[in-house]
């Protein structure tokens, strides 16, 4: 069998390892070992040198976005099997785009203690008992909407065979839905303690 030949197009976009290194950040070790982990696929070769293109450094960087989410090697790798070595830039930019945080990740967000700081004319436990709800409920509805997501889009998208003319299309989609979900969230929320206020109210009265 002949071994495909390289496109001049695709050939200005080979870099070797050590360039890979400098334009990603990555060390030639680390580069190294995730190639021997299979979470890279292999280099081309020509003569005894790899070559990588775009493909491996999307790769990389969908692997440092994970890394940087928290995600240990082992589910790094549990992940990655999902996306076929053969997946193009395209793809894994949508993968890139599903992870990327609703919101900013603020280390000055409120939470319970912010709670008490923020009110600290009420008991320490009303606070605490507070954010134990939010949690809860808005942990369940992450996981429904989730669901609803995996169900109604990706999983079509999947079953159609990732068709390349949606990749770009339901990336961007998706970094529309995410701050119009969150303002959607905050919305009804506000309405329902609204309506909550006026029922209260009204039977009181």
């Amino acid at each position: 069998m002949v071994a495909p030949t390289t496109r001049e197009s695709d050939a200005d976009d080979l870099l070797t390892v050590d360039q890979l290194a400098e334009a990603t950040g990555v060390s030639v070790r680390t580069i190294r070992f995730y190639s021997g982990k299979g979470l890279l696929p292999a280099p081309r070769l020509r003569g005894r040198t790899g070559l990588y293109d775009t493909t491996h450094r999307a790769r990389l960087e969908l692997i440092g976005e994970l890394s940087a989410l928290g995600f240990t090697l082992a589910a790094i790798e549990k992940r990655l099997e999902r996306v076929p070595h053969h997946a193009g830039p395209e793809e894994l930019a949508l993968q890139l785009a599903l992870l990327t945080p609703w919101t900013p990740e603020d280390p000055e967000d409120v939470d319970g203690a912010g709670l008490e700081t923020l009110s600290p004319d009420l008991p320490p436990e009303l606070s605490r008992r507070a954010q134990e709800l939010i949690d809860r409920h808005t942990t369940a509805l992450a996981e429904d909407l989730m669901t609803l997501f995996q169900d109604e889009v990706l999983q079509p998208y999947r079953e159609r065979g990732r068709p390349s003319d949606e990749r770009s299309r339901l990336a961007a989609a998706l970094a529309r839905l995410k701050p119009v979900t969150v303002q959607g969230v905050v919305t009804a929320f506000g309405r329902a303690v609204n309506r909550t206020i006026r029922d209260r109210v009204g039977n009181e009265g």
